[in-house]
């Protein structure tokens, strides 16, 4: 009996071990569907705000600011919230290049009262990928300095052009910052230049990160768990709505793509993009992409030239990008009484318990579930009975207008 009293431990004396989990409540009154519903009804909001025929910043230039403090070695996210952030930020780039393919992203690293980038703003989803892999080395130490991350994103997002977007994302774990100077002095600039920041915080609220997010017209937020953390960086893959100081300007893009003379093999060739990379140096190869206009090659697109500034692009990536200024409608939310048996997107049958609300499509009239309706807004960006429904598909046409001719 006495050993028994000496292995007891008090529950805050056995470390982060999501203790939540530990509360007992009833069917209806659990912690993790609570955060669940949480998500899909933050998720159902943001598809209610997008709207159609609305001005967007297609091209982003987005900087990731990421706290490397002491603070990010608290394992209240498993492993620790630093671990657990790498993996998420891998996926949000992954996702961000793929529905934001003619964007530039650059991650920058705050720790020990500095500002360091990991990686310059760029197209190459690859390179950021192994930029924030190889960060899972690193050693944690001091605080963060967010005036300092912030200033160092201002002097590059301060000479993207005008007609571009710019943003900034700050992924912060502790709960401080220790500044050279004023603070109030960086917002105000960030405001001026038409900066949109935006915080992930995974501790609690900080007054003067809310206090950014408000005064540059940002997204600030808390997380849960590591689902709602997941959610939270995913929200910012959609282009936001284009601030007052964008201008309309027209782009000068280049469609590049391999010509060979008829009958001859096409020469070995050095590529732009790796002549100075000590990691991966260029070879001699005869595919690529060659500049229209000063003909350099590139292995891959989409690009900015290093020699002449030319964006180059393909017609798939700009189809890629023209679905958010049209978004599928939002599906209206019934109740679960008096509607189809099954899902028309992945044919599972509804039941009172797990489908208390389903959700029909205003055009073709079909039912789908909570998750095919996220899908279909979220990723394939096409309502599937629209799509297969003949009737459907000639309404469809005639609502949405004709995409504008893509060079090749």
């Amino acid at each position: 009996m006495a050993e028994e009293d000496e292995i007891k431990e008090y529950r805050w004396e056995t470390g982060y071990e999501k203790t939540w989990e530990a509360i007992k409540e009833d069917d209806d009154g659990l912690v993790e569907g609570s955060v669940a519903d949480i998500i899909q009804k933050a998720k159902r909001k943001r598809q209610a705000m997008k709207k159609g025929f609305s001005k967007l910043g297609m091209m982003r230039h987005l900087y990731v600011l990421l706290d490397c403090s002491e603070a990010m070695t608290v394992p209240d996210l498993k492993p620790t919230r630093f671990l657990c952030t790498l993996k998420l930020l891998e996926i949000f780039i992954e996702e961000f290049f793929d529905q934001n393919p003619i964007s530039q992203l650059g991650v920058i690293a705050m720790k020990a009262k500095r500002a360091e980038k990991i990686s310059e703003l760029g197209g190459s989803c690859r390179k950021h990928v192994k930029a924030v892999a190889g960060l899972s080395k690193l050693n944690l130490t001091g605080e963060p300095s967010l005036q300092n991350g912030l200033d160092l994103a201002l002097k590059t997002l301060k000479m993207v052009p005008a007609h571009a977007s710019r943003e900034v994302l700050v992924v912060m774990g502790s709960l401080t910052t220790c500044d050279p100077t004023d603070i109030h002095i960086t917002i105000e600039a960030l405001k001026a230049e038409g900066i949109r920041c935006s915080v992930v915080s995974l501790s609690a609220e900080i007054r003067v990160c809310k206090f950014l997010c408000t005064e540059t017209g940002g997204v600030y937020g808390a997380v849960l768990d590591d689902a709602h953390f997941k959610d939270q960086l995913l929200q910012h893959i959609d282009p936001p709505q284009a601030g007052n100081q964008q201008e309309f300007s027209l782009i000068k893009m280049g469609f590049p793509h391999g010509k060979t003379e008829e009958g001859k093999d096409p020469p070995l060739t050095m590529c732009m993009c790796h002549i100075d990379s000590t990691d991966e140096p260029s070879k001699l190869t005869s595919g690529g992409y060659h500049c229209p206009q000063c003909y350099s090659k590139y292995c891959d697109l989409p690009v900015e030239c290093a020699a002449c500034g030319l964006t180059l692009a393909s017609a798939p990536h700009l189809a890629r990008s023209y679905h958010h200024l049209f978004p599928v409608p939002h599906f209206q939310e019934l109740s679960f009484e008096h509607q189809a048996s099954i899902c028309y997107g992945c044919q599972k049958p509804f039941t009172e318990s797990t489908d208390k609300t389903v959700y029909q499509c205003g055009t073709c009239q079909q039912v789908f579930c909570i998750d095919c309706d996220i899908f279909i807004h979220e990723t394939m960006h096409s309502c599937v009975g629209c799509t297969t429904i003949p009737s459907s598909v000639q309404a469809l046409h005639a609502r949405k207008p004709v995409a504008p001719p893509v060079p090749l």
